[in-house]
């Protein structure tokens, strides 16, 4: 038998060493923890439809220089951070400069608030199911922390522009932790663009502690290169009375690989999770996602849409876990496809496991592809066949589009789709 292959001992040995020393203690500690860690395989349930399109050479190990200038493609309206290959740039940072928000690099806290932070990190997350999160704990060069005091509230959307330069292959691994405190309120965008053409590896970790009351909306835009394998993890705790929203666009490359996982802890906490995937040549994008209902009367609402062309694949897996104590709970999942073309593939599993009596629970799930008879009315009435195409297939994924809080992210998603339309749809 064939033994199943593990993390090369090359991935083991981060390079930046610019963090205080309760940060390097962790990273070593979990670094250690990796040795001989297996690889996902067909065999590993979660990475059933993925494990293939993992390719982790020891040329991918190497940490990518944070060196040169950082760009974006959003017009940027409100504060900006700025990361280099997983590593904060403060000159092309513009911080918001407002009583009870503090927003510091990892490489800049003192020992003793990098030793509460390191108590926390991971804290968020299920790291027997995100195994590739504890890489990122035993990789990253710096990372982002925000703080938030009880009742404060951000103006304007923070803007965290994540960029890698692949001159090289290499990795990078960015790292954010969020502190909301009591009644704040804060709306994040992430963007992950890169430059450059050999084939590297990102690897992501951003956590939310939502404490009573807060409100955070989460954005996460994803339109890195073709040569970009990504995998990223997002946990979230949230308490009574809190709320989250999240709204994720994918656009495909190699390996698209994002983990979001929820957990109501606190009664009357809700969750909203937004999610668009488009795909096309030989492109991989995978979405799994957690909601753990543990306290009573937590609502929680998800809806994801894939769009799948060419010989492209693109794979949701959604779960919804009532506890024994969460009565009174409301959840909801739905999942909706939509196939381009014959040799384009969507996998899909939604899952409620409830253990609970008392709850409001639904999930769906389809897959089709655009209606020939709703394309014969739209192109008698002399719309061109590529025009009708186009609009069928963005009345599929409009109606989330449309509910992005921020108008600058919308604009890019609309033009990255126009792009993604051109290139699938040729006039018949």
């Amino acid at each position: 038998m064939k033994p199943a292959p593990t993390l090369s001992t090359a991935f083991l040995y981060p390079a930046g060493q610019s963090l205080p020393k309760p940060l390097l203690a962790l990273r070593k500690q979990r670094g250690t923890a990796l040795v001989d860690m297996p690889l996902p395989t067909r065999k590993t349930e979660n990475w059933k439809y993925s494990s293939k399109y993992l390719k982790l050479t020891d040329d991918m190990a190497i940490s990518l220089p944070a060196e040169g200038k950082t760009g974006s493609s959003l017009a940027v309206p409100g504060y900006k951070v700025a990361f280099l290959n997983g590593v904060m740039m403060p000159e092309a940072c513009e911080y918001p400069d407002l009583d009870g928000i503090s927003i510091q690099s990892f490489s800049d806290l003192s020992d003793e608030e990098a030793s509460d932070l390191a108590d926390r990190l991971d804290s968020t997350l299920d790291n027997k199911a995100v195994q590739m999160a504890r890489l990122n704990s035993a990789r990253f060069e710096d990372g982002l922390l925000i703080r938030l005091k009880p009742e404060a509230v951000l103006d304007q959307p923070l803007f965290i522009v994540h960029e890698v330069t692949a001159e090289a292959s290499g990795s990078a691994f960015p790292r954010i932790f969020v502190d909301a405190g009591r009644h704040s309120q804060i709306t994040l965008v992430e963007e992950y663009i890169s430059s450059g053409s050999a084939q590297v590896m990102v690897n992501t970790v951003t956590e939310f502690n939502v404490t009573e009351g807060a409100n955070i909306t989460s954005i996460r835009l994803n339109m890195e290169g073709e040569n970009v394998q990504h995998i990223g993890s997002t946990g979230v705790v949230q308490q009574r009375s809190s709320r989250f929203e999240s709204h994720t666009v994918g656009f495909g490359g190699p390996l698209r690989r994002h983990d979001l996982q929820v957990r109501l802890e606190g009664e009357g906490a809700e969750c909203k999770l937004n999610g668009v995937v488009v795909t096309q040549g030989k492109q991989h994008y995978d979405n799994h996602t957690t909601i753990e209902h543990v306290a009573a009367h937590c609502n929680s609402e998800e809806t994801y849409r894939n769009i799948a062309a060419d010989q492209s694949h693109a794979v949701f897996n959604g779960r919804i876990h009532i506890h024994q104590d969460a009565q009174k709970s409301n959840a909801d999942m739905n999942n909706k496809n939509l196939l381009l073309s014959n040799g384009a593939e969507i996998d899909t599993k939604p899952e409620l496991e409830i253990y609970a009596d008392d709850v409001k629970c639904a999930h769906g799930a389809t897959i089709g592809q655009l209606n020939e008879i709703s394309l014969f009315y739209l192109v008698s009435r002399g719309i061109g066949r590529r025009e009708a195409n186009v609009l069928l297939t963005m009345a599929f994924i409009n109606e989330l589009v449309e509910q992005i809080p921020v108008e600058a992210v919308r604009e890019t998603v609309q033009g990255r789709l126009n792009h993604f339309f051109e290139q699938t749809f040729q006039e018949a």
